[in-house]
């Protein structure tokens, strides 16, 4: 009855031990099937990878080529079009040398025809720009205004009227397109003055011309500053004074000490309803004069707006000694100045041509409109803002477009009619 128990605890150790073997087989082939999964999950990802990585080579691979293919054709069209880039410019070369060479000869035969004309003005010359009408002729041969009657009583025996321009100097350019340059054309100090613009107060004065043309701007100037500022360029200088309209609605004439730097005397110019006195030069209503015979003021009124008016002017007290109606007409009248008692007008065009003098009115009644020069100008750079006349010299002080230009003038004895 013991024995029994043994052989079945025997038994049961066997089986036991069957079961264990048994159990490890089973694990071991579920772990290499486990491996075996897993290896080839892992070797389908890698391929997936490397066709991915395969197919995105070749893409980069067609997109590379594509943009050889361009890049090629690009060149080719640049080579072309840098082709035909240099046989227009060889074209448009041998254009401009043609058309150069016709410049040069229509520069020729314009000069010859210049010529020709300036020979045919001196020969037989323009008309007069006079407006000879019925109402004006009337008023000569009857009725003159009592300010005209008095005869005008010279106080030089000057009797010269221009002839012809003899030489034109271009000094420098200086300043603005419009303004005035003088000398004091009272007497021989040699100073120069310059008056830039339509509207200012400061005057430049330089010592000589030489120190004038030699200067940058206006360094080497000395300033001086005017109490107000003047309007136009019709200022004039004369014995160490500077006369000049002061910018404003009252036509006031201003005498100002060049050498005390002090305003001396003023008045209201006795004219009512003024107009611009040049039809070309709209800034200007008194442009004052300075001849042999003193300082003259040339202006324009409504009362006879469509011709230029003289006075005379006493330099001392600005008193209007005599006033006169001239026959020249302010429409294209760009500048005027007096020589002897005789204004010469100044006419031009609205775009820039040869300026001439085609009408002049004698205080003196020893020259007429028949008896006037035929003078036109050298040709310049546009019209004329301002020219004055110095007794002194016989020159004209021209401003021309911001050129300062000097007129050296021919003169000759006036006829008695």
């Amino acid at each position: 009855m013991r024995a029994f128990p043994l052989r079945l605890s025997y038994a049961h150790k066997h089986t036991l031990s069957v079961s264990n073997q048994s159990s490890s087989v089973f694990k071991m082939r579920a772990l290499q099937l486990l491996v075996l999964v897993l290896s080839g999950l892992v070797g389908a990802q890698q391929q997936a990878l490397m066709d991915y990585l395969e197919r995105r080579l070749l893409a980069i691979e067609d997109r590379i080529s594509l943009w050889h293919e361009e890049t090629s054709r690009y060149a080719s069209e640049l080579r072309e079009f840098k082709q035909q880039m240099v046989a227009q410019l060889e074209g448009l070369d041998k254009s401009k040398e043609a058309l150069r060479s016709e410049l040069d000869t229509v520069g020729t035969r314009v000069d010859r025809v210049e010529r020709e004309m300036d020979y045919l003005e001196t020969q037989n010359g323009a008309q007069p720009c006079v407006d000879v009408d019925d109402k004006l002729v009337e008023q000569q041969v009857t009725v003159v205004k009592e300010r005209n009657k008095a005869k005008y009583a010279k106080l030089t025996d000057c009797s010269d009227m221009i002839s012809t321009i003899k030489a034109m100097k271009i000094l420098k350019r200086m300043g603005g397109p419009k303004g005035m340059w003088t000398k004091d054309m009272g007497s021989a100090t040699g100073k120069v003055y310059i008056l830039n613009g339509t509207e200012d107060n400061t005057v430049y004065e330089f010592g000589t011309v030489r120190e004038f043309t030699s200067s940058q701007g206006t360094f080497a100037a000395t300033s001086v500053q005017l109490p107000s500022a003047w309007r136009g360029m019709g200022h004039a200088i004369y014995n160490n004074h500077l006369y000049y309209l002061k910018q404003g609605e009252e036509m006031k004439l201003i005498k100002f000490d060049l050498q005390k730097n002090i305003v001396v005397d003023s008045a209201v110019f006795p004219a009512k309803n003024q107009l611009p006195v040049y039809g070309l030069n709209s800034e200007t209503f008194i442009d004052l004069a300075v001849d042999e015979e003193g300082l003259w003021a040339i202006y324009a009124t409504q009362e006879n707006e469509r011709h230029i008016s003289l006075a005379k002017i006493d330099p001392k007290t600005l008193d209007i000694e005599q006033m006169w109606d001239t026959p020249c007409v302010r429409e294209n009248a760009e500048a005027a100045f007096v020589i002897c008692g005789t204004i010469y007008v100044v006419y031009n065009s609205k775009l820039p041509s040869r300026s001439r003098i085609q009408c002049v009115f004698d205080v003196s009644d020893m020259v007429t409109n028949d008896d006037a020069p035929h003078v036109y100008f050298p040709k310049r750079y546009g019209t004329h803002a301002s020219l004055k006349y110095s007794p002194v010299e016989q020159l004209l002080y021209a401003w021309d477009d911001g050129y300062q230009i000097l007129y050296k003038l021919q003169m000759k004895k006036k006829l008695d009619v």
